[in-house]
Formats: structure tokens, sequence, C-alpha cells
């Protein structure tokens, strides 16, 4: 998506420690008119797949999730960090190792919302070394659900998450990828 490395080289800032702020677009404060586009974008990718539902983790993913579900006409689902007093009965948890808090998350969904059948796809923000994905991958094995396939508004390609799922047959759909990225600049694949 030629639009996405256009906000990023535009909007965004790198940051010491492979980081990338795109908070003014992407994170803390979304740029909803550029949301409904990567929404439909990603519903061209994964239209044709049967996709019942998109899952994401909370909270950076929610946004593009919840675009990717509203164009894709399905639910979107989010697995919680902590299992909280709201989220009651059987849940499905995986642990993430999160790269840029670096700490360990439990991630939690209901048993409710992940059902046996679905046709899951995986959206999120970022994709780095994709152990996020991999836990959600990880949840829709418990609960008997298919994943149809990963799409992220960022793919950081040089962290090799997005090389691994791929290599283990998992369809990824990025609309941007940087190859390489520092206070000079920034790098997309080609």
């Amino acid at each position: 998506m030629k639009l996405m490395e256009e906000k990023i080289l535009t909007e965004g800032k790198v940051l010491p420690g492979g980081i990338l702020k795109v908070g003014s677009f992407l994170n803390q404060q979304i740029d909803t008119v550029f949301l409904k586009q990567m929404g439909d974008e990603i519903a061209r990718l994964f239209g044709s797949q049967g996709v019942t539902k998109v899952l994401t983790i909370e909270a950076s993913g929610i946004a593009i999730a919840a675009a990717a579900g509203i164009s894709l006409g399905v639910p979107m689902v989010f697995a919680k960090k902590h299992k909280t007093s709201n989220v009651d009965g059987s849940v499905y948890s995986s642990v993430v190792h999160s790269y840029t808090h670096n700490t360990d998350y439990n991630i939690v969904v209901s048993s409710d919302y992940l059902l046996p059948g679905d046709k899951v796809l995986l959206v999120d923000d970022f994709l780095a070394n994709g152990k996020a994905l991999e836990g959600l991958m990880d949840l829709c094995a418990q609960a008997g659900a298919q994943v149809a396939g990963v799409s992220v508004a960022i793919e950081k390609g040089f962290q090799g998450g997005g090389d691994r799922l791929r290599a283990k047959g998992v369809r990824v759909e990025s609309l941007a990828v940087i190859d390489a990225m520092n206070e000079n600049g920034i790098v997309f694949r080609k």
C-alpha cells in the first residue's frame, strides 16, 4: 500500500532501539479516513477467503482490526492482555512476549467469542518478531478455529517475524514492509 509508505515517511519517526513512532496516525491519534482505507485494503486482500472473524490483541491493534472487520462485514474480537473480572467462564490463553515493552503477557479471549469452525483473520498494527501473532494463532488452535491469514499495517521485515510465519505456510499481507530503518532513513521492501 503505497499510501502507508508515504504516511510513514511523512509522519513517522524512527526512535532508538528499532522503534517506529507512528502515533500521529495509527497508535495514539488515529487518522480515521486513512483507517478506513486500511480496512478496505485488508478486505480487498482477504475478502474471498471466507473470513468469519477478525482477531487482534489489545490495545494498538484494535482500531485497524475493527476497520478490517467493518470492511469485511464480520465481528472483530480482541484478546485481552490480562484476565479481568469482566472475562468470566472458559477462556483460551497464550503467553506472548512484547518486543516494544520487553515483557510477557498472558493473553486471553473468551471461548464465547472464538469458536470451532471460525475462519479467523489475524490483524495487528505491527509485525516485528511475530510473537503476538503466534500467540493469536495459538488461541485459534485451542478454539478449533482456522487461521485465514495475517494482515498488519507495518511489518519490520528486518526482524524476521513475517518471514518465519510465511515459511510456516501462513499468508501474511502487510500494508508496508520495512527492510531497514535508522535515524537517516527507511528502506521499504519492493
